[in-house]
Order: C-alpha cells, then structure tokens, then sequence
C-alpha cells in the first residue's frame, strides 16, 4: 500500500440494487423501475444511497405537485428518500440517508 492509497475512494465498496421498486404515495403505489448505489461514509458514520427512477408520468406528476420526500420499496427493504430535478430523460434522481432500501452484505 502507498502512503496515500487509504486517501483514494474505494469505488469497489458501494453496493446497489437494479430492478423493480414501487413509490409508496398517499393515494397508492407506483411501479418503478431503479438503479440505485450507496456506500458507507465514515466521515458522518452513516450509510448514503442514491439512485435514478426510470421515466414515469406519475413520478413527473408527483414531482410537479411538488412531493420531494418518497417511501421507496424494493423486494429488498424500503427507505424514506428524496426525489430531486429530473435528467433530461426525465429519470428522477433520489437520495437517501439511512438504511437503504436494499441488502447491504454485512463487513
């Protein structure tokens, strides 16, 4: 190991999950699909995911109206996260701080 490799980010460290989720709303669930990452940080001592929601008119809508705090659940878990600006492909970002909403193998 180098002086400063342990300075280097450990890309090879971040977990995920692809694959069906719902959004859970107030007036029901919509059907997702998600590419999601996260990592621990040990900076904060906390767990960061982050990810994109594939194009939806019902994620576009509930965007709009202006919800930015979401319940996702995938097969693996569920985690309350935030909905940010889309892409230009009107993928939704989202971002959470907390237990993901997917398996994190154990250290």
């Amino acid at each position: 190991m180098t002086e400063h490799e342990h300075d280097a980010p450990e890309h090879d460290a971040e977990e995920g999950y692809e694959g069906p989720a719902n959004l859970v709303t107030e007036t029901g669930d919509i059907p997702v699909d998600v590419l999601l990452r996260g990592y621990f940080q040990p900076i904060d001592g906390r767990y960061h995911w982050y990810g994109r929601i594939t194009a939806k008119d019902e994620v576009t809508a509930l965007a709009q109206a202006g919800t930015r705090s979401v319940l996702l659940r995938t097969p693996q878990g569920e985690a309350t996260g935030t909905l940010s600006d889309p892409d230009p492909w009107q993928r939704y970002r989202v971002a959470g701080t907390s237990t993901p909403p997917f398996t994190v193998a154990s250290a």
